[in-house]
């Protein structure tokens, strides 16, 4: 059995140290804006669409870069650095334009990283262990969110002596801790990190002089539109966490519950990655994509706290199934050549289509008592009807059980 290469770890304990610090706050940015500074629902999808949709345009610069100039890793280290570089201003944040341009900045780090990351993650590990490795990488990212939604936890119970709902004074003692672990994965990344040619491989001469936006092939496309449809109805998880205190869950243990989902998530993404080598990506996704649907059905019809906890928790094995899958699957349809932009697409695609989904599932929630019929359920139907579609689409992409 081929050894991972030292990369697959360095970007795995970095991805780890991130979350740790990323999880801390924006999962409870809802909870602030919704609870601390009266913002309404559709403005909160807003934000979050901005912030991914920032993300996503910046991911296609960052790939095509990286495939021009054959070079990942200034890339992933700079784009982290951006990111742990602006969200210390979150402290002073009195007002949701100012959240916003947080975001703004934070999902620019983001964008400029990831998928230059993904490209040199695919390049670290051989074909028959690609699974495994993209599957590492989310556990190790995933542990990382456990850890940060642990010590958030600890700190606003230490904080706030049984306050139910989320204070500003709370949070503002969140972010400073936050910093730290965002710095040292910067520190780790840029130390331990090693350059892999973006050429290394078998590709063909005339690949390295097409045009970055093309002929990645028409599967790639197809599976892109496919992708593109499936995150239409799947809106921020910011709804989730709302639904959760709409049902009744304060702060604390809402955040229990994000843990549960997350160790849910950690314990199966590497099993879930080694599982697409062996009977193919298509399967497993699909599989996920069906785990969302059922999931997504039972927040809308959920009439209790302990209902949407237990949904929550079987939402981590979805993410398991769906996140380091779609990605390995990526590197199998393209040349290594060709990785940076195929990443910075495939993350564009569904980071655009991640501010439309956000808004409608916003406008959707928001429409409760109004001539529309609408509200909290609203969101999740759309979102589980989507993914059934999704699901049908993917089999159409991939109507053979094989390996891809």
């Amino acid at each position: 059995m081929n050894r991972l290469h030292p990369n697959v770890w360095m970007l795995s304990i970095g991805s780890y140290l991130t979350d740790i610090s990323s999880e801390m706050i924006f999962n409870l940015l809802p909870l602030f804006l919704f609870n601390v500074l009266g913002v309404r629902t559709a403005t909160i999808g807003l934000i979050d669409g901005i912030a991914e949709t920032t993300a996503s345009l910046m991911k296609i610069v960052s790939g095509t870069i990286s495939d021009r100039i054959k070079q990942r890793k200034g890339l992933i280290v700079g784009g982290y650095l951006l990111s742990t570089l602006t969200k210390p201003f979150l402290y002073f944040a009195t007002s949701w334009p100012l959240v916003l341009g947080v975001r703004f900045a934070d999902r620019l780090g983001k964008g400029v990283r990831t998928a230059p990351r993904d490209a040199l993650l695919s390049s670290s590990a051989p074909p028959e262990r690609r699974g495994y490795a993209f599957g590492l990488h989310r556990a190790a990212d995933t542990a990382g969110a456990f850890t940060g939604l642990l010590l958030a936890a600890v700190i606003l119970w230490r904080s706030q002596a049984g306050e139910v709902e989320l204070t500003q004074a709370g949070f503002q003692q969140i972010v400073l801790v936050s910093i730290i672990p965002a710095a040292m994965a910067v520190i780790i990344l840029a130390l331990g990190l090693k350059e892999i040619p973006a050429r290394a491989g078998v590709v063909s001469e005339g690949a390295a002089v097409r045009a970055p936006w093309r002929h990645l092939g028409r599967t790639y496309e197809l599976f892109l539109l496919v992708m593109m449809v499936f995150t239409l109805g799947n809106s921020s998880d910011a709804f989730i966490i709302l639904r959760a205190q709409e049902r009744g869950l304060g702060v604390i243990p809402i955040l229990g519950m994000l843990m549960t989902f997350t160790a849910v998530y950690t314990i199966l993404s590497s099993p879930a990655g080694a599982l697409s080598d062996r009977i193919g990506r298509r399967n497993v996704l699909i599989a996920g994509w069906l785990v969302y649907a059922g999931v997504y059905l039972g927040m809308a019809l959920a009439s209790s706290a302990w209902q949407v906890w237990l949904l929550y928790a079987l939402y981590g094995i979805y993410y398991a199934m769906s996140e380091g899958v779609a990605r390995a699957l990526v590197a199998d349809l393209v040349a290594t050549e060709q990785r940076g932009t195929a990443y910075g697409l495939f993350h564009a695609a569904i980071g655009l289509t991640a501010l439309p989904a956000s808004l409608i599932a916003g406008i959707l929630w928001q429409g409760a008592g109004s001539w529309t019929g609408f509200g909290p359920s609203a969101p999740f139907i759309f979102g589980a009807i989507m993914a059934l579609i999704a699901a049908t689409g993917l089999i159409l992409v991939f109507p053979q059980r094989t390996q891809i």
